[in-house]
């Protein structure tokens, strides 16, 4: 078996918990070491934000990566959240007051309305506290950072509240648990579909994309292959999935679901 290639991507700082990698010019990957997912920044003529923050855990790590690029939190403008899962924004509350937080609407409802289930509060140990959602996103939003242009996806399918951000001249894919190098499915979770994630994935397909910053693991130069390779996985998940509803027999578990609503019509028309 070959191994893989050297990467491509420099490191700028490793540590036992996080490393700093430069995907691009002024784009870099913080990739924690624990359960949290990457955190990206991107640094722009006019104004700088950061995709995802990771778990507040991780904040004082990621302060350091941050300095370490010159970066102080004053310099940030904006904190996009992909999605609501704890592990991609539990810092965002550190960053109140100081920088616009924005989400997808969907996601921004979970997330003001404290939705713990779907926020996934229970995998991690994070503090209880509330963040704020600055602005609302929505598909075809654009970005304007300057020197870099990220439009707004709106790729359903892991949740129902997904985004991911592409940066066309630059080829730049920041697709969050949506696709990860390899071909690597992010899961689908409470709001999400398999149809869905196969939709999404396909418009991903689609687009002249050349670097994947994807939500865990490392970064890909070839972000091409990595989505067609996700696409053959997430059909086979949905006939393994079909399969599996009809091993359980889903009409006759279903069946009495649909008769108790019957009987609730009856009662509401006596």
């Amino acid at each position: 078996m070959s191994e893989r290639r050297p990467s491509p991507f420099k490191t700028l700082l490793d540590s036992d918990v996080c490393t700093l990698i430069e995907a691009a010019e002024n784009v870099y990957q913080i990739r924690f070491k624990n359960r949290a997912a990457n955190a990206y920044l991107v640094r722009g003529s006019s104004r700088t934000i950061m995709i995802d923050v990771g778990l507040s855990s991780n904040y004082p790590h990621l302060l350091t990566c941050l300095n370490h690029l010159g970066c102080p939190l004053e310099k940030i403008d904006m904190v996009v959240l992909s999605h609501e899962h704890l592990d991609h924004i539990g810092a965002a509350y550190h960053f109140h007051g100081r920088a616009f937080i924005a989400a997808h609407r969907l996601a921004a409802n979970k997330i003001t309305l404290r939705d713990d289930f779907s926020m996934l509060r229970k995998m991690f140990n994070e503090p209880n506290v509330p963040i704020n959602i600055d602005l609302w996103l929505e598909e075809g939003n654009l970005i304007d950072l300057g020197n870099f242009r990220l439009n707004v996806m709106y790729t359903p399918g892991h949740t129902s509240a997904c985004i991911t951000l592409f940066e066309q001249d630059k080829g730049l894919l920041f697709a969050s648990d949506t696709l990860m190098p390899g071909g690597v499915m992010g899961g689908v979770f409470g709001s999400g579909s398999i149809a869905d994630y196969i939709q999404s994935l396909e418009r991903l397909k689609g687009l002249n994309s050349k670097i994947l910053l994807s939500g865990h693991g490392r970064l890909s130069d070839t972000p091409q292959d990595d989505v067609r390779v996700a696409i053959q996985r997430s059909h086979g998940l949905l006939s393994d999935t079909a399969q599996l509803f009809d091993a359980l027999d889903a009409r006759a578990n279903f069946e009495p679901i649909m008769q108790s609503v019957r009987d609730l019509n009856k009662l509401d028309d006596s």
